[in-house]
């Protein structure tokens, strides 16, 4: 039953993370399609990026404190990118540069995007394969 907890727990981690991701990448669709200016579009895109940072590394904690070791190594490399982003103060969109980085913003997003999918399904693959393994116990 704790497994259980665990992972919806981590499941609706994951879906947090990508109804952000997916936010923010209507924001910069938005400014692209000129229906948002630059400053509201930014704005609204440094509001979720600490949020995003900060629910990433609690996953990557939360699967290290309660023992699934793969998951939390598979969350690694995201919280990496993500603290050296943040070290480097380059987590933040600037709005004068906004128009210039628009397409790299837009591909660092999907990368992320197309990461936690992928994290996502290695969730719901390693909660499937214990529940059958339980079962047949």
């Amino acid at each position: 039953m704790v497994d259980l907890f665990i992972w919806l727990f981590s499941f609706f981690i994951l879906v947090a993370l990508l109804i952000i991701l997916v936010y923010q990448l209507i924001c910069l669709a938005d400014l692209e399609f000129d229906y948002i200016n630059p400053y509201d579009s930014s704005s609204r895109i440094n509001k979720v990026v600490l949020p995003e940072f900060i629910l990433e590394g609690f996953l990557c904690f939360f699967y290290l404190l309660t023992g699934h070791w793969v998951m939390s190594l598979l969350c690694a490399p995201y919280l990496y990118y993500n603290v050296r982003l943040y070290t480097r103060k380059q987590h933040l969109v600037d709005v004068t540069e906004i128009f210039n980085l628009l397409h790299w913003e837009k591909k660092k997003r999907l990368f992320k995007l197309t990461y936690v999918v992928i994290l996502l399904f290695f969730a719901v693959f390693w909660y499937f394969s214990n529940s059958r393994q339980k079962c047949s116990l």
